[in-house]
């Protein structure tokens, strides 16, 4: 890191864009979404995601992703437990590296990956909560 500590300027020291998969276009609700999520998450500040069109956001590294219009995950059942944060519901899986929470209810699924290093992870739903609600319709009630 020698050029950050030359002066060659803040490009130059920048964090890498975070690497999402991307999914199939663009909702009005997922549009809406990112401009309406906070600069700062879990104390995290907010990180350019790869590629740049993606309905995506990222803070922090290990980096927290969301990711808007993302398939209904494959284990969601009507049976499956939700988990309401702030008048959102989550349907919880976990991982190797953290837990994956996708929304339940709401006119698009929205996927939030959080990094076992960030715990309690309901810290992070907490923080994106105002967001979804305001940019995403709610259809069904978590029940």
């Amino acid at each position: 890191m020698l050029g950050c500590a030359a002066g060659l300027g803040m490009a130059a020291c920048a964090e890498p864009a975070v690497p999402v998969d991307a999914p199939d276009g663009v909702s009005a609700p997922c549009a809406d979404l990112l401009d309406a999520l906070p600069e700062r998450v879990e104390g995290q500040d907010r990180r350019d995601v790869d590629p740049p069109e993606a309905s995506a956001a990222a803070w922090g590294d290990p980096a927290i992703v969301l990711r808007c219009g993302v398939p209904r995950p494959e284990g969601l059942r009507r049976t499956s437990a939700c988990y309401e944060v702030n008048q959102v519901g989550w349907f919880e899986q976990s991982g190797d590296s953290g837990h994956r929470f996708t929304t339940i209810g709401r006119a698009s699924y929205v996927e939030v990956f959080v990094p076992y290093d960030y715990q309690p992870a309901a810290g992070v739903l907490v923080d994106v909560a105002a967001a979804v609600k305001a940019a995403v319709p709610e259809e069904r009630p978590c029940v």
